[in-house]
């Protein structure tokens, strides 16, 4: 299990900069994965203790086999979106880390259905064991309600026409491998316009559906302010961001915890009492090197912003 999955930590060296790990320490890694940035918390602090929450089973038992040698990690099934639960008992953390978005894993197994380069049953949960299918959603979401999505997630200028192909076909025969979806894309945008995509035509549907399917934005702005909460004083929560939509969530959030304030601007004194939960580092998103993209393409969108809690 532990070589079957892998993911390439993304930000590698920033992330263990801004977090800093130190023995005795408590942290938090929300989304394992592979357990990559885990393993880089633990080699610095041994005797720290790590919770290492994922929501896919076939990351815990991987990076529980590759972490095991550590006494201080605890492995935790569950979504982050539910730390608070998830942690219930835990001490302050001195730091926590999100790698939001799919990992590399995900998205080279092809019967986990994320990927729009195999043919594969369109499945795209994060958590197999639970919810609809990819499959399932399209069956049943209205025309309506899959162009908002596409738009909204996707940001897909085609989302009217896709959403409308989709529905045309599915009342043929339903959708339900990778390659349905993908051919449904393809009938829907022109080929013309397809040719000149910088990438492939299918990657915002695909984006905008996996999304829809495993509820990642929603809950997150929320997600975020639970961290925070549970950080010790000068405790620092990191997140890895892969498009504009979470990138924002998680900047305004880390903007309105820095300046919660709500008097008009130009009162001379505050009286709505909120106070700041803390400071945003980093001069807002870090980016990855040049070197790094060339070694890991998929690095090539990721940006990581840093809350410090007062």
């Amino acid at each position: 299990m532990e070589s079957a999955f892998h993911h390439i930590p993304v930000l590698f060296e920033e992330v263990m900069a801004y977090l800093s790990p130190r023995d005795g320490g408590a942290y938090a890694d929300g989304t394992l994965g592979g357990g990559g940035h885990s393993e880089g918390i633990l080699l610095r602090a041994p005797h720290a203790v790590l919770y290492g929450i994922d929501r896919d089973g076939q990351a815990i038992a991987a990076a529980s086999a590759r972490l095991a040698r550590f006494q201080g990690f605890h492995a935790v099934h569950g979504n982050f979106h539910d730390v608070k639960a998830l942690l219930d008992g835990a001490p302050p953390l001195d730091g926590a880390l999100l790698d939001l978005g799919v990992s590399s894993h995900q998205l080279d197994t092809p019967e986990r259905g994320f990927s729009y380069h195999a043919d594969a049953p369109l499945d795209m949960r994060m958590d197999p064991s639970q919810g609809q299918t990819a499959a399932q959603y399209l069956a049943g979401v209205s025309q309506e309600e899959l162009r908002s999505v596409l738009w909204e997630y996707g940001e897909e200028k085609w989302a009217a026409r896709i959403a409308q192909i989709v529905v045309e076909r599915r009342a043929q025969k339903p959708l339900l491998t990778t390659a349905d979806l993908v051919a449904a894309v393809d009938a829907a945008i022109p080929k013309a316009v397809r040719l000149k995509d910088d990438g492939h035509s299918a990657r915002r549907t695909f984006q905008a559906v996996r999304i829809a399917v495993n509820d990642e934005l929603r809950p997150l702005k929320q997600a975020l302010l639970d961290f925070v909460d549970l950080l010790a004083p000068g405790g620092r929560l990191l997140v890895i961001t892969f498009h504009s939509l979470e990138d924002r969530v998680v900047k305004n959030t880390f903007r309105q915890m820095q300046n919660p304030c709500t008097c008009p601007p130009k009162a001379p004194v505050c009286v709505c009492g909120k106070k700041p939960l803390g400071r945003v580092l980093a001069g807002g998103a870090v980016k990855p090197s040049e070197q790094e993209v060339q070694s890991n393409p998929r690095a090539r969108s990721a940006k990581l912003r840093v809350f410090e809690k007062r």
